[in-house]
This record gives structure tokens, C-alpha cells and sequence, in this order.
């Protein structure tokens, strides 16, 4: 390559990419123009608009939905009284959001009874998870994710540590690798990766790659699925980005699994790129965790992964077939319970939320919480207010080197309020702290990819294990409490003190569900 140009692949991705938003824009310019002109047609289309904007917002305050969406809707078509209606009815009633949300009810449907082959652990679960029972039930029988008890936790923290695991369990592959990951780049982690993968299929493993189109954008080249089909390995785009203004651009695939054989998954924070593996410096150090699970669990990855490789491939092929323990039984010894658990945009069940939720109204002791984002409702706030009132140590620990700014600003406009009740909030010093984690009380954690912000708990695709008394549970609270000396606890001193940067927070916190 010749000094100063770029690979071709690069300059055929950013022609793509400039296109598609060369053609976004240019649609958004058609329909300003068509009601800012001055013809009679558009003055009729302009009082027409305002009438629709009028009915728009009486439907947005009786409808059932988060306080802060509302709040959000109404601020944005009083401010464009013409075109906020028509907004809000193109962002909401959309036939390509229908198709989905009709083909994923098709794919749960016919996979719903796999997940309860022989083996759960329902009825231990019954006898000795006590308060914390209500939560096994809620995401077994409403929701429809099983708790095992033939399943071994490894938690793995910081990057280097899964990618470790990774590798070993990758190489011990025999009959099929599935990777799902909202994004993969090229660099140092994903080739010690991919020469891996295809080592395997050419000895014959099944191995498919899901990944987001989103998430991938600027990372990947744009005949990625073709070098991979190349080198024996499957690969599927997760809603591919169109040049269309539609509201299901907007619900990603941001979840992270890997899963061998079904016996053996991984899920957490950890996508493929360097910075997770500190082999490249972003903002500093960068802390992430994920959970190894081995044994009866990993079947419950195995089907949320074939669950999204259907719904983008529609192949139709029999799922059932790649259950392990067809031929033997697991003789995974017990470590605790272990619940992995799903999220979907499509349904209005905020699983990850709930999941959060009843371990703070659970907690008795305390809460330790790591998470890259602090962006959310009154709910989630009231929470975590509420534990700390009754006297419960609830800690959060968020990023002190930050990603993005305003979303940073945004997390630190929560903190007077969460510090005035009691909750302690620290900012990890070092770099930054990418983890998703809830442990509480020695009995109970979950670890996996939803962020405690808008977009993660209703928006995106998500994923998570929750475990009770597992071997692991210790391992988190572990990793929280040897985190906090390279900590800065926030005091409420050190919280915005001036009346502008107090407004601007404000303002911030407004615009929260769009970050």
C-alpha cells in the first residue's frame, strides 16, 4: 500500500457509508421542503400537520408507556408543532417494525419448548432460593428462560482473561461454534480468533458469526461475509443498515455470546476489538468482564443464538438437533443455580430491567453495581434510592475517562440525587469501566450486556445470566471490591455546582432516551 491511501476495502466501505447517509438526509430534505414551501398545497399539509401533532400528543399522555419517553415526545412536537406529529407517527407505526417483531414471535414460537428439555432445576430452585424465588418464576414461567443447576460459573475479568478461556474452549470444538457480537474488528484479538475458527472448519465444525450491522459500520470491510464463506465459516448481518428513516434502525443486536457444542457458552460486556483486551489503549485501561458457563446452562445461549441466526437467515432447519445431551446425560457438577436470560425490544418486556429491579427490592445487605452508562428512569432511580433509605450499601461504580461526552455528563446529572439517599457512587480512575454487573448479599449476580441506560434496557437485543449462591457470585463481588481502591468516590460536593451547568444537566437528562 502506498503511503497516504488507504486499503480499497476501506474506500469502498465509506463510499457505501456515505451514501446511505447522503440518501437519509436527502429524505429528510424532501419532506421540509414539501411543507415549508408556500403553494396552497403545502399551507393545507402544514395545517393538517399541527392538527396531527394536537391528536399526537393526547395519544402519547394516555398512552402506557416510560414517563421519560412522553415527557420527550411532548417537549419535541411543541417545539416543531408541524412536523413533531408527523415524526412521532414515522418513528412508531411502521411496517418494517411489524415484520420483525412478527418474525421473532415466529422463531420464540417454535423454539419455546426446547428450551425445557429434561434438566432444569426448578424444583431446587423452589427449596432454597426463599425471597428470591419470585425471580426464577418470573423468568421461567412468564418469560421462558429456565434456571439450571447442572452448571459451572467462571467469571472472567478483565478482557485478557476471557480471551484466555476463549481460546481454550474454542480449540476443544467438535461439533459446532457460534459467535453473536454487536462488534467485531480487526486487530490482534480477532485474528488470534479467526485463525481458530478456521483451523476448526476445515476439520469439519460447524462454525457461524452473527454480528451488527451497526455495530460494525466503520469496522469491518464490506465483503466481510464473503472472506468468511471463503475460509469454510457461516456468516449472517443482524438488521442490515438501509438508507430509510425507520425507527428499527434503532433496536440493535448488542448482545455477546459464544457458545461450543452447547455445553459451553460465554456472555458479558466483551465484544471483539482491542481495546477489550487492553492490546490497544482507548481510554485507558479498559475494564470488562464476562461469565463462562459449562455444563446444562449453555443450552439456553445455544438456542438465543440459533433463535437470531433464523431470524436473519430464515434457513428453517431442526434446532433440536443441536442439543448435547442427547446421547448421556450432563454430569456437570452443581455450582448454585444459574438462569441465562434474554431481552428483546419487540415484546414491551423490559426483562433486563425486571431483573435489576428485584435485586435491588431483594437486597437486604448490599448491592455493588458496575456499569459504563448511568442513563435511566424514575423507576430504576426510585430503586435504587428506596435500597439505600432502608439501609441497604448500594455502590455503583461508572467510568471516570469517558467515551462519550455528553452521555458521561448525562450519567454524572443522576448522581446528586442517588449521593442524597444514601447510594455511594465512585468513578473508576484508571480508564474505562465497561463491565455490566449486579452482585448482592453473597447469594446473588448477574453479569451480561445491558447497560443501566435507555437504550440498552429497551431498545437493543440483550442477554444475561443470573446465578444464585454459584461459585461466581463471590468471584464478582470479589473483582467490585479490588476495583474500589483505583476508584474516586463521588461526593455530593462534587457534583455540579453552578446554576448553568446544572440547567445544561437538565437538558441532558431530557434528551436521556435518545443517548
Amino acid at each position: 500500500m502506498k503511503p497516504g491511501r488507504f486499503p480499497k476495502w476501506l474506500r469502498k466501505l465509506f463510499r457505501r457509508r456515505m451514501l446511505i447517509a447522503f440518501l437519509i438526509v436527502l429524505q429528510a430534505v424532501f419532506i421540509i421542503y414539501l411543507v415549508a414551501s408556500r403553494s396552497m398545497l403545502s399551507q393545507r399539509l402544514s395545517r393538517l400537520l399541527q392538527i396531527i401533532s394536537i391528536l399526537v400528543v393526547l395519544y402519547i399522555v394516555s398512552k402506557r408507556d416510560k414517563g421519560a419517553y412522553k415527557t420527550l415526545w411532548v417537549f419535541l412536537i411543541l417545539c416543531f408543532p408541524i412536523f413533531g406529529g408527523l415524526l412521532y407517527l414515522l418513528v412508531t407505526f411502521q411496517t418494517a417494525t411489524r415484520i420483525m417483531c412478527k418474525e421473532i414471535r415466529t422463531v420464540q414460537e417454535q423454539t419455546k419448548q426446547l428450551y425445557f428439555l429434561p434438566g432444569d432445576g426448578y424444583d431446587s430452585a423452589k427449596e432454597i432460593t426463599g425471597s428470591h424465588f419470585p425471580q426464577v418464576r418470573y423468568l421461567q414461567d412468564y418469560v421462558g428462560y429456565p434456571v439450571y443447576s447442572n452448571t459451572r460459573t467462571t467469571y472472567l475479568c478483565p478482557g485478557e482473561a476471557f480471551q484466555e478461556h476463549l481460546l481454550q474452549q474454542l480449540e476443544k470444538a467438535e461439533h459446532y461454534i457460534f459467535l453473536e457480537f454487536f462488534i467485531i474488528q480487526d486487530g490482534v484479538f480477532w485474528e488470534s480468533i479467526y485463525e481458530t475458527l478456521k483451523r476448526k472448519a476445515a476439520q469439519g465444525v460447524k462454525v457461524r458469526i452473527l454480528y451488527d450491522d451497526l455495530g460494525c459500520f466503520f469496522l469491518l470491510p464490506t465483503d466481510f461475509v464473503r472472506q468468511m464463506e471463503n475460509g469454510g465459516i457461516e456468516c449472517a448481518i443482524f438488521n442490515p443498515f438501509r438508507p430509510f428513516l425507520t425507527v428499527k434502525q434503532n433496536n440493535r443486536d448488542h448482545r455477546k455470546i459464544v457458545v461450543i457444542d452447547g455445553k459451553v457458552a460465554f456472555t458479558g460486556g466483551i465484544n471483539i476489538a482491542d481495546e477489550y483486551i487492553n492490546a490497544r489503549e482507548k481510554y485507558g485501561h479498559w475494564k470488562d468482564s464476562a461469565i463462562m458457563l459449562e455444563g446444562k446452562a449453555a443450552w439456553s445461549f445455544s438456542l438465543m443464538f440459533l433463535e437470531m441466526w433464523e431470524l436473519c437467515k430464515k434457513c428453517g432447519e431442526d434446532i433440536a438437533s443441536f442439543y448435547p445431551w442427547q446421547l448421556a446425560p450432563c454430569t456437570m457438577e452443581p455450582d448454585g443455580l444459574v438462569q441465562p436470560y434474554a431481552d428483546s425490544p419487540m415484546d414491551n418486556e423490559n426483562v433486563g430491567e425486571h431483573v435489576y429491579l428485584q435485586i435491588l427490592n431483594e437486597a437486604k445487605d448490599y448491592v455493588y453495581i458496575n456499569t459504563p452508562y448511568l442513563i435511566v428512569d424514575d423507576s430504576m432511580v426510585s430503586a435504587l434510592c428506596l435500597a439505600a433509605k432502608r439501609g441497604v450499601d448500594v455502590r455503583i461504580v461508572t467510568p471516570h475517562r469517558w467515551d462519550k461526552r455528553f452521555v458521561h455528563m448525562t450519567t454524572r446529572s443522576y448522581y446528586r440525587e442517588l449521593i442524597r439517599a444514601g447510594v455511594k457512587v465512585y468513578e473508576y480512575s484508571n480508564g474505562f469501566i465497561h463491565a455490566k454487573s449486579f452482585v448482592s448479599d453473597d447469594v446473588i449476580a448477574t453479569v451480561g450486556t445491558t447497560n443501566l441506560d435507555f437504550r440498552s434496557l429497551y431498545l437493543h437485543f440483550e442477554c444475561g445470566t443470573w446465578m444464585y449462591g454459584s461459585r461466581a457470585v463471590m468471584q464478582v463481588k470479589q473483582d467490585f471490591l479490588n476495583t474500589l481502591p483505583v476508584c474516586q468516590r463521588i461526593e455530593e460536593k462534587d457534583c455540579a455546582r453552578y446554576l448553568s451547568s446544572k440547567l445544561f444537566q437538565e437538558i441532558l437528562r431530557l434528551f436521556a432516551p435518545l443517548m
